[in-house]
């Protein structure tokens, strides 16, 4: 969980970020990351229906080496990528959680880490 950049501060929602999920993500069942509104902890209200992204989405992009990329913004990012992208709301700072369904050994002993997540500038 986290409510900060890799600057260390706090989400903007009408800033744009990309979170680097690197590869073999150390899961049994799935993952997936939600965001949250700060002032009322539940998921933020956005034209989707869940702002989040998942490994159940069939049309999730994957990278090459099996690392997966996802970005949050007011507008989905350019180039088809519409399938890693969770819409913020300008206005409205944000949190989110990484879920991991069955987490596998790396996650517990630490040789699997996601990155910080940062402000595309």
């Amino acid at each position: 969980m986290t409510a900060v950049d890799a600057d260390r501060l706090p989400f903007d929602g009408g800033k744009n970020y990309t979170l680097h999920l690197p590869p073999n993500i150390p899961v049994k069942n799935f993952w997936s990351v939600i965001v949250y509104d700060t002032q009322t902890r539940s998921m933020l209200q956005t034209d989707h229906q869940f702002p989040s992204v998942s490994s159940q989405n069939t049309s999730l992009q994957v990278n090459a080496d099996g690392s997966v990329d996802v970005y949050f913004g007011p507008k989905a990012p350019a180039g088809g990528k519409e399938s890693n992208w969770v819409q913020t709301i300008p206005g409205k700072a944000w949190f989110t959680i990484l879920r991991l369904y069955g987490p596998l050994e790396p996650w517990f002993n630490k040789t699997w880490r996601p990155d910080d997540i940062r402000l595309v500038k």
